[in-house]
């Protein structure tokens, strides 16, 4: 059992990736090297132990978050592998919360790829520090120094290569560390267990001597310290590391690693990366006695596991939880006491005794906290910044075989709404349909199958249909009165609303007008009946965006008032508002990349205009070209088949989010129309 370790001795990383760069071959690899596995799962096997889901192990992909614990130079490693698919960004997004550095994994011949580009945003946002894999290098067309100028490019980052591949011929035989000034090479035999460090070859002796003096002047260059040291020639290795550290930590550079995962070559290294330049809890909060203040934590996931029920993951921040200790959600205001604890390895556990400051493990069984809520000692009363969760694009309707497969699939679509925040569950209120949204046709398939396999429950799928959103061009104001009398009682409640545009996609609610002239009941049927309005829209049946609903007054009489009474004329208020208001639909436009062979370039250009495509920008990649272009998502469907059929099977593509923006005129009076009808 792992002991508690001095936060200084602590490491919480994530493995980031877009999908195919190694990210879980890499993560295999560290586990098999520090001791937690005994054997290396292959993700083209289906037996990658981060990759415990049927449906990843059938796929070849990470598409739930995993985390685990290992032990590396006397540190405690809390790693999480993160998803590399677009449609699952909300697992990388929850883990970059709660980590304090990140291990970013590129192909040495994809190089930054869309999804690269999208979880490097994600980890500025969240300013996790960062150290750089490239992988693949034993790849045919590996270009390492491609890939650099890519990240200055693409990502804004400051690269700081400290390592140098060495070839045999065409075959990668290992790396010069360019810190140490060491050739490292790998024993094949032990699957790369046994990392041999000697002289550099002379025939690399001038290219490394060049290697460090750039390194050397890109670390002067970005920390003042190390200028010092480098303008009085007075560097050491000791040197090179504090201010490759001190750097990193202070989100200044990126240094940048070679390997071929694989291959079992460069894991070794990159693990001491993370010990030595990757920050620990301390160098975050550096100021403060984390493990003497009150408990504070995050509920950054919620699962539900067949063995242990509802588990709710959690970083710990500061002070002490342990087995039975009280609990407090903010949110709420409900305490709740903490279940058994568990460090998790993927889908296995072993119980701790208690959760410390800088710790990541997950609690079992507490009903109460969802995804993003901050967990504390009673007293504390610490509100953490909520996460940021991504817009669903996509939807299908579900019907059940039958009204127990219905009962089923409900009790179903609960527990992994619940795990999933970033799937939004309705039902369609003319059709009676339940209607799924989430980020993509993948996310969706998923939750199909683990719906059938999972939970057992017979149902037909919708072919996968585009989510609208309903955005707000001019204000209206409208009154909903509801008024009747049956005898000595009556009915009675009378609210005003207006509908107004809003900057950015939030849509906001606001009450406040209300609060003192109505019963607090009624301000909260009120308030819950928009908060369904702005779900459904009143245009053509979808969600709002970018939108302030204003509730300007409200009446209700003495006797004749109830909550049902409010509901009925707030919906009532809100749909003479949005009449009186000038609507418009959007559509999701998704960023497309494509890499084609040039002789199909033209052809997959002609195709993308006639998707209503905007050609945004093209580069060479080898014998390749890459085409990126934003892209209507009503306009994607079957291009996969299209692409395929253009460039002989020889194309690929990526495609992920990235805004919505007006409908067409006439393709928006159409799905009105069809709402309508």
């Amino acid at each position: 059992m792992l002991r508690h370790h001095q936060l200084k001795d602590v490491r919480n990383i994530g493995i980031m990736a877009h999908i195919d760069a190694g990210k879980t071959t890499t993560t295999e690899r560290v586990l098999y090297y520090t001791g937690v596995s005994y054997q290396m799962g292959e993700v083209h096997d289906g037996a990658a132990a981060m990759d415990w889901m049927v449906q990843e192990q059938e796929r070849g992909i990470t598409i739930t978050a995993a985390a685990t614990t290992c032990m590396w130079r006397d540190v405690q490693v809390n790693l999480i592998d993160t998803p590399g698919h677009v449609d699952f960004t909300v697992e990388v997004e929850r883990s970059l919360r709660v980590l304090d550095g990140a291990v970013a994994v590129f192909c040495a011949v994809g190089g930054v790829e869309p999804q690269s580009e999208t979880v490097w945003r994600q980890a500025d946002r969240h300013d996790v520090p960062r150290v750089a894999f490239i992988n693949k290098m034993d790849r045919a067309g590996a270009d390492y120094g491609a890939v650099v100028g890519q990240l200055e490019r693409q990502l804004d980052a400051n690269p700081i290569v400290i390592q140098l591949p060495m070839y045999d011929e065409d075959t990668f035989a290992g790396v010069i560390d360019l810190v140490e000034m060491q050739a490292l090479t790998w024993d094949a035999e032990s699957l790369g267990a046994k990392l041999n460090r000697s002289a550099i070859p002379a025939a690399w002796r001038n290219d490394a001597e060049a290697a460090r003096l750039q390194m050397l002047e890109s670390l002067a260059d970005s920390d003042d310290m190390f200028m010092e040291q480098f303008l009085d020639d007075d560097v050491t290795e000791p040197g090179i590391r504090t201010a490759l550290r001190r750097c990193t930590i202070g989100n200044n550079g990126v240094p940048v690693l070679l390997g071929a995962a694989l291959k079992n070559k460069g894991v070794q290294p990159l693990l001491d990366a993370v010990v030595d330049y990757l920050p620990a809890p301390s160098d975050v909060e550096a100021s403060r006695d984390l493990d003497a203040e009150p408990f504070v934590g995050l509920a950054f996931k919620v699962m539900s596991d067949r063995h242990f029920g509802r588990l709710t993951y959690v970083r710990c921040y500061s002070g002490v939880l342990r087995r039975g200790d009280k609990v407090l959600n903010p949110r709420t205001g409900e305490m709740f006491p903490a279940g058994q604890l568990l460090r998790m390895h993927a889908n296995k556990a072993t119980e701790i005794e208690a959760l410390h400051a800088g710790d990541i493990a997950a609690i079992v069984g507490a009903q109460g906290p969802l995804t993003g809520d901050t967990m504390c000692a009673p007293g504390a009363d610490v509100r953490l910044a909520a996460l940021q969760l991504p817009e669903p694009v996509m939807s299908v309707a579900l019907t059940p075989a039958s009204e127990e497969h219905r009962a089923k699939m409900h009790s179903a679509l609960t527990s992994l709404a619940l795990e999933d925040p970033s799937l939004d569950v309705h039902i369609d209120t003319q059709t009676g349909q339940t209607l799924v949204a989430g980020m993509g046709e993948l996310h969706l398939d998923v939750l199909v199958d683990r719906l059938q396999r999972e939970y057992d429950v017979l149902l037909t799928a919708s072919r996968p249909e585009v989510t609208y959103r309903e955005a707000v061009l001019e204000s209206g104001t409208g009154v909903g009165l509801v008024q009747t009398r049956a005898g000595q009682k009556g009915v009675f409640a009378e609210v005003t609303v207006e509908v107004a545009p809003a900057v950015g996609a939030d849509v906001a609610i606001d009450v406040t007008a209300v609060e003192n002239t109505i019963s607090r009941e009624y301000v909260t049927a009120t308030h819950n009946a928009l908060s369904r309005c702005v779900t459904t829209g009143a245009l053509a049946g979808y969600p709002m965006a970018g939108a302030t609903v204003t509730v300007l007054t409200a009446r209700e009489h003495e006797f004749d008032s109830n909550s049902v009474a409010f509901e009925l004329a707030a919906a009532q208020a809100f749909k003479h508002a949005a009449m009186q208001a000038t609507l418009q639909l959007l559509e999701p436009i998704m960023a497309l990349e494509v890499v084609v062979p040039v002789d199909y370039v033209g052809d997959v250009i002609g195709d993308l205009n006639s998707r209503r495509g905007r050609v945004t920008g093209m580069d060479s990649r080898g014998t390749t070209q890459v085409v990126r272009a934003d892209v209507p998502l009503r306009e994607m469907f079957g291009f996969a088949t299209d692409l395929r059929s253009k460039s002989q099977g020889r194309a690929t593509y990526t495609m992920q989010f990235t805004r919505f923006d007006p409908l067409p005129k006439a393709m928006g009076e159409a799905l009105t129309n069809q709402s309508a009808g």
